[in-house]
């Protein structure tokens, strides 16, 4: 269900700056999170499926699957904050709070959308995010693409 969020007046688009200040927190949350990940895979193919050391990684449903479960818990990680408080926990560092444009905590396909386009983003060298340097919205791509918007939420008193 989504939430509606408050202080929708006090809020104004985030740059550059701050984006990629909360990118980087979230790049450091998230290798965190695919070190336990392929940590849990390593175990269950050595231990469960009893694969001899030097065969790990040679296989292609090997290398398949454990590059599906870093991409399914990184999308895990961003979803989970985003639909439900608008925020990871690099956004709180950085006061940024994603919203659909009227106001509420985005859905599950928005946060879908904004996690391919946001790969798409930074496979073409960081275009869509450097787009918000041109939008007089300072929207990204993943902005664009999912109907969202990245607000600077104002200090609390």
């Amino acid at each position: 269900m989504q939430r509606r969020f408050d202080q929708l007046d006090a809020v104004w688009p985030a740059g550059l700056g701050r984006r990629l200040g909360a990118m980087l927190y979230d790049g450091l949350l998230v290798l965190a999170i695919w070190i336990v990940m392929a940590s849990a895979h390593l175990a269950v193919v050595r231990l469960v499926l009893e694969v001899p050391a030097e065969q790990v990684g040679t296989g292609p449903a090997l290398v398949l699957s454990l590059r599906l479960l870093l991409a399914v818990s990184a999308f895990a990680f961003f979803a989970f904050f985003w639909t439900r408080g608008g925020m990871t926990l690099g956004m709180q560092a950085w006061r940024l709070r994603v919203q659909t444009l009227d106001g509420c905590s985005i859905t599950a396909l928005q946060a879908l959308q904004r996690f391919l386009v946001a790969g798409i983003s930074l496979a073409a060298f960081g275009l869509g995010y450097l787009w918000i340097l041109v939008d007089g919205e300072k929207r990204s791509w993943p902005d664009i693409a999912s109907g969202t918007r990245v607000v600077v939420l104002p200090k609390r008193p």
